[in-house]
């Protein structure tokens, strides 16, 4: 069968081609050159500060972050695939000129060299965005997720169990000591009852403690070799109750102050996620990841090991202020962060507050009003200092308290009681069934919750808080469901903050070429029309 009539587009192996330069092929507004242009706009003093200099010269940091940067908005985060892409892919390739890292190189790059620098090459960027127009810097969009840790979610430890052990071993300390005294005393008699709990709770021991006894024991069998109780009590101390309380020493520190930690990953805690495949509301190791935006542009990050969102605000804004950010005109939150130490902390920084509180909404409902025995429900008569009930009873000052936060912010509640309430038609629902009522009132919260109502309640604050929704949490749907990103590959806090700071700088990068291209579109568009 003859095939002269078939005819094909010219193909020959052989053959040398034009152009060489990979350049030619990669479109005028691919993320790549933005990634291009925007490194080489930075300050070269920010990635030469990694090396001390000397030896066998290395890898120019410059390409080496452009291709982990590349390779971040690609969904390529394994140190091996991007190794693999730079001999494969023509943009991995343009970007490194053709040079070819291994993957220790770019991983000990990655981890070792970018994790303490990690910010200052973010608010870098951040700046670039601002030069270019798109972002302001006047708005802060903030909002906090979970992301789970790379760790074992069943080797953890909490620390009510660590306590509870420390406790028990700090009696059967006792208890062995006050064996060997009283075997080792002339005069039982003269001793008298110990109380074993009292002195539990009088001296709390530590290892070095434990160490003591055990040397003092040693020189009582050089005196006593055959004394079996000796002997007995010297080994449990050695061979028991020392590791033990080394093992708990050691897990206290790492907690420092937190409720636990997994054994895998010592600086992440258990949280509850809402991305729970088990869906029985289990605990899994990670970090609350606190993140601020404009036009969806993410302008600050940081990683707590806290779980919940109130307290994580102020050492947000703390972090920023540490590597000379300006703080934002307008803070816009949800009601997570509603708290009088954020108010303060905002009203302190000249930051327009526009955050609900949790009970705000519930108070424009019929319901909410019709609860006699709220304390927004009452009357406050400030020139006798006194609350006002449903009845017109009145609720007279007793005392005050003071409450300290995790941020040793200190909340000053004063408490009101009415002891009229026998026989009111309310008390069933007022006070509870009981003889009188009691409320405890923070003055000074009320008075920024007035403050953020009235804020709210303007043309600005409504359209600002409107924004919120389809600004920060678009973000955070971007990133771990279409990019992928539900859980960390690296370890420690330094290098999970490392790795949200490339996956930010990334987003930052994608949505930066999105609106090249929208411009391009729409410029396209006027001059159809025009023409």
């Amino acid at each position: 069968m003859k095939h002269d009539h078939i005819s094909f587009q010219d193909y020959n192996m052989d053959q040398l081609y034009l152009p060489m330069d990979l350049e030619v092929e990669i479109p005028i507004h691919h993320v790549c050159r933005i990634i291009n242009q925007a490194v080489e706009e930075l300050d070269q003093t920010i990635l030469y500060q990694c090396y001390d200099g000397g030896g066998r010269p290395p890898y120019h940091p410059k390409m080496m972050l452009k291709i982990i940067l590349y390779a971040y908005t690609q969904k390529i985060y394994s140190s091996r695939q991007i190794a693999k892409q730079l001999k494969e892919n023509i943009y991995f390739m343009w970007l490194a000129r053709h040079q070819k890292p291994d993957f220790r190189t770019i991983n000990r790059f990655r981890s070792e060299k970018m994790k303490d620098i990690i910010y200052e090459v973010f608010f870098s960027i951040v700046d670039l965005l601002r030069n270019h127009g798109l972002v302001k810097l006047e708005d802060y969009f903030l909002d906090g997720t979970k992301v789970e840790a790379n760790a074992n979610k069943y080797t953890f430890v909490w620390r009510k169990a660590t306590e509870r052990y420390d406790s028990q071993l700090n009696q059967k300390y006792h208890t062995i000591m006050q064996g060997i005294e009283k075997v080792t005393r002339q005069d039982e008699e003269a001793a008298g009852e110990l109380d074993e709990q009292e002195k539990l709770e009088a001296d709390p021991i530590t290892s070095e403690d434990i160490q003591q006894s055990i040397d003092h024991l040693e020189k009582k069998l050089a005196e006593e070799p055959k004394n079996r109780e000796v002997k007995k009590a010297k080994r449990q101390l050695e061979k028991d109750l020392l590791p033990r309380k080394e093992k708990y020493e050691k897990q206290k520190e790492i907690l420092a102050g937190r409720k636990s930690y997994s054994k895998t990953d010592t600086d992440a805690s258990f949280m509850r996620m809402k991305d729970d495949h088990m869906r029985n509301g289990q605990l899994k190791p990670g970090y609350n990841i606190q993140t601020g935006t404009e036009n969806q542009f993410i302008t600050g990050f940081s990683l707590h090991q806290r779980a919940g969102d109130p307290g994580c605000l102020k050492p947000h804004f703390e972090l920023l202020e540490k590597y000379g950010r300006p703080l934002p005109k307008h803070l816009i939150a949800d009601s997570g962060y509603g708290s009088e130490e954020n108010y303060s902390f905002c009203e302190k920084k000249q930051m327009e507050a526009f955050v609900k509180y949790s009970t705000l909404d519930k108070e424009q409902t019929k319901k909410f009003k019709n609860q006699v025995g709220r304390v927004e429900n009452l009357q406050y008569d400030e020139d006798e200092d006194e609350w006002i009930c449903a009845n017109n009873k009145r609720l007279t000052f007793q005392y005050s308290t003071n409450r300290q936060t995790e941020n040793s912010y200190t909340t000053t509640k004063r408490v009101y009681r009415c002891v009229d309430c026998h026989s009111c038609p309310f008390q069933e629902v007022c006070a509870k069934g009981k003889d009188t009522k009691t409320i405890s009132v923070s003055m000074k919260n009320q008075v920024l919750r007035r403050q953020v109502r009235h804020r709210l309640n303007t043309e600005t604050g409504s359209q600002l808080y409107r924004r919120r929704k389809c600004d920060v949490e678009p973000v955070f749907g971007q990133i771990k469901y279409n990019r992928g990103f539900d859980r960390f590959h690296l370890r420690g806090l330094s290098k999970t903050t490392l790795e949200w700071g490339l996956l930010c700088i990334a987003h930052n990068f994608l949505k930066w070429e999105t609106n090249l291209k929208f411009k391009e579109q729409k410029e396209k568009k006027r001059e159809q029309m025009a023409g």
